[in-house]
């Protein structure tokens, strides 16, 4: 626990703490001495947080006021121009020298729009998506790719202090965001890859589990194979980061790809196969993409 007398000066103000990373990340703030003022949608979803010590808010613009850091996590770009820049938002009571941490996984146009947004209010505004989902949430470990401008580093830290285990400052804003979205298309990618390579073992006759046997410990093992290969045979799709989340985040790729004049035809045939699965599925864990090409009669 990194605890320290000048995390309990701080006031941050946590957008989206009801969902699934927001409050894992808002529960680290909590644990790490930082007084936490939250808002979230869906009132209902945060209110676990108060017994925390969590100070729960109706508005983005209340949760914002008298805070000197605003954290985003929220689904998209819309809903964090929303949340800061709408009715009620952040930035209607935002101190001129607040500091906005943008964690939300939202592409290059929405990291974009959001930098105006910061430099037109006067806000310090560094890029910051993280990599990880549910468990490493709640224990504090994501890793952050953090971006923005040097200055500004000293204050941001003890905040990624508390909620990743590594950061790694990457440059101007929109680094970060670019450098999320190389990982996200390996993520996608690798989540495709399990779901049909443990469907056809099933139609194959074979248990998936002689796969995991098969190359344990070796140079093709990785925890994402395990995991999520697991949450498939077991059909457990209890959400750790939604489909829904997870295509979203293939479309993002597509496009920053598509404005380069790139194709990535892999990224493209994984990007339709997670939108089939969304309108079914998408609240579900992104492990779910396996029931798009599970066979009818797994042996």
């Amino acid at each position: 626990m990194r605890m320290t007398a000048t995390n309990r000066d701080r006031t941050i103000a946590v957008l989206g703490a009801g969902g699934t990373m927001g409050f894992a990340m808002a529960q680290a703030l909590l644990r790490s001495g930082f007084r936490v003022r939250t808002w979230n949608r869906s009132f209902e979803k945060m209110e676990p947080l108060a017994a925390a010590g969590a100070e729960l808010i109706g508005t983005p613009a209340g949760a914002a006021d008298g805070a000197d850091t605003i954290l985003t996590m929220v689904d998209d770009a819309d809903a964090v121009v929303d949340v800061m820049d709408g009715t009620d938002g952040a930035l209607s009571t935002a101190a001129g020298d607040a500091l906005w941490l943008q964690t939300s996984t939202i592409g290059e146009d929405g990291t974009a729009r959001c930098e105006a947004i910061a430099e037109e209010h006067g806000l310090g505004f560094v890029d910051a998506p993280v990599l990880g989902t549910k468990q490493p949430a709640e224990e504090g470990a994501l890793v952050v790719l953090a971006s923005g401008a040097d200055e500004l580093r000293e204050r941001a830290q003890p905040v990624f202090d508390a909620i990743g285990a590594r950061t790694l400052w990457v440059g101007e804003a929109g680094a970060g965001t670019r450098l999320k979205l190389v990982a996200n298309t390996w993520i996608v990618s690798v989540v495709e890859s399990v779901a049909e390579t443990v469907a056809l073992a099933q139609g194959l006759g074979l248990d998936p589990e002689l796969l995991f046997e098969a190359v344990a410990d070796g140079p093709l093992d990785m925890g994402y194979l395990r995991a999520k290969g697991r949450a498939m045979v077991d059909r457990n799709f209890e959400p750790s980061f939604s489909l829904r989340l997870a295509a979203k985040d293939a479309r993002l790729v597509e496009e920053s790809a598509g404005r380069r004049g790139m194709e990535l035809p892999l990224l493209t045939a994984v990007r339709r196969q997670l939108d089939a699965g969304v309108e079914e599925h998408g609240d579900a864990d992104m492990s779910a993409a396996f029931l798009g090409v599970a066979p009818r009669q797994p042996a």
